[in-house]
């Protein structure tokens, strides 16, 4: 093990396109869409599309601090150097904890694509699982970035066929089928159940959005990241949204949505559609490509979570030894620490199978909510550096300060949604969360007088 603090730029663009395009796309749109598509209809299709919009002005901010300064750590360090001590101290934590349940949801989200097939206890699928993901990333970063390569190239090319193969079957139809475009606004309109049917489920929605941001976590092992970062950051957004709303579009109009039996959280409206059509060759490979999905997003989180307790680490907020790397630039202790308290999963589904993964949907969308708040607030902060210093940036984000502003509203109204929606405690964390932050933050600091 080597003290050099040294991450290697071993990631190219076609790694960093899939690794942000890898971390989006997994049990938000596989899984999680059920319970929104009950309660929305056919608006699930604009909920996503608001979704996408919102992610992207996100990512534009992100964007424009990581562009003009690729660091490890990310918006933690943006936020250590123009906001204070404490705010770089809470975002990168909130992102390793915020990631820590990112991965426990998505393993536990691999046991109910496991027991399409087999029934296997959730907690023994969840422990192959993690073993398997947590050698991958004790590899060198360009196996990583390989491995998440082919895993996101799997899914993407998943959805992209079975859009193409939606569109068939819509065409090839039957007129006394089913199956039509019609479906999208014939069965109690596009709003079956009013405005509110969506509004209500935007909290849960915005939960498929998170992970675009690990492009960031990215930028200190990119090559050449002021060229390979903005056309990431640019193609990927337009492609989630053709991924989303494109592929909903089309399931939606091939089963009307009041006549899926979806029956909660732990079945693919996906997997149905094709398994009720009666194309079951269609459902079992849906199933397994959506099980590569889940893995995916876990592996790139697990990623994440080493890369930002390392850059804790480089800002003297998490203890030294996170600095260390090996030989081929892999920062082992900090990838260890992540996977002992990812095993947590193991021990939940053990413990409430049942429950594990709607409660932690619910948790990991509170700390998602106050990540992307951190970052719009961070990138206040910079923009206000740029204008002191006088300098340009090479890539602005959105809309300016009118995009920062609908940015922080709508992280206010989805507070409100968990709120209304019986979350009152996943809600009430956050701040008990912040306040018990910098009570560490102050113990760990007593010695330094340093805002």
């Amino acid at each position: 093990m080597s003290n050099q603090s040294q991450l290697q730029r071993g990631l190219k663009n076609r790694h960093i396109q899939l690794i942000a395009m890898g971390g989006a796309i997994g049990t938000g749109l596989f899984l999680g869409s059920a319970q929104v598509i009950q309660s929305a209809g056919p608006s699930i299709i604009l909920g996503y599309a608001i979704g996408g919009l919102i992610a992207f002005l996100i990512m534009r901010q992100l964007g424009e601090m990581i562009v003009h300064e690729p660091v490890a750590g990310s918006f933690s360090h943006f936020a250590n150097k123009y906001w204070g001590k404490f705010p770089g101290f809470l975002a990168g934590w909130n992102y390793w904890v915020l990631y820590v349940l990112v991965a426990m949801t998505e393993l536990t989200a691999v046991a109910k694509y496991v027991n399409y097939w087999w029934d296997i206890p959730a907690w023994q699928s969840v422990l192959f699982f993690f073993v398997i993901i947590s050698l991958i990333n004790l590899g060198n970063v360009k196996f990583y970035g390989e491995s998440e390569f082919w895993l996101a190239i799997i899914k993407v090319t998943a959805v992209v066929a079975m859009i193409v193969f939606g569109v068939y079957l819509l065409f090839t139809a039957d007129v006394n089928s089913a199956s039509s475009i019609s479906n999208l606004w014939t069965h109690g309109g596009f709003f079956p159940n009013g405005f509110e049917g969506l509004f209500f489920m935007m909290a849960f929605l915005m939960f498929a959005f998170g992970g675009i941001e690990l492009i960031g976590m990215a930028a200190a092992e990119a090559e050449n990241p002021q060229k390979t970062i903005p056309k990431a950051i640019n193609q990927v957004v337009f492609r989630i949204l053709i991924f989303y709303v494109g592929s909903l579009t089309i399931l939606l109009s091939l089963v009307p949505w009041n006549q899926l039996d979806l029956g909660g959280l732990d079945k693919s409206p996906f997997v149905m559609i094709f398994s009720q059509m009666g194309i079951s060759w269609a459902a079992h490979l849906l199933n397994f490509i959506i099980l590569t999905a889940a893995l995916s997003v876990y592996n790139s989180g697990m990623y994440a979570n080493s890369r930002m307790l390392y850059g804790l680490a480089q800002q003297g907020n998490a203890p030294k030894v996170f600095k260390k790397v090996n030989a081929s630039g892999t920062p082992i202790p900090a990838v260890i620490f992540s996977a002992v308290l990812i095993f947590g999963c193991v021990i939940l589904n053990y413990l409430v199978p049942e429950d594990a993964l709607k409660n932690l949907i619910y948790i990991v969308v509170g700390a998602l909510v106050l990540n992307w708040a951190m970052i719009t607030l961070t990138h206040v902060k910079f923009k206000a550096a740029m204008k002191l210093e006088n300098q340009t940036t090479t890539f602005p984000a959105l809309w300016g300060r009118f995009g920062q502003i609908l940015v922080l509203v709508f992280i206010a109204v989805v507070l409100f949604i968990m709120w209304q929606q019986g979350f009152q405690n996943s809600v009430l964390m956050l701040p008990i969360w912040v306040i018990g932050m910098f009570f560490l933050f102050k113990l760990l600091n007593r010695n330094n007088p340093t805002p």
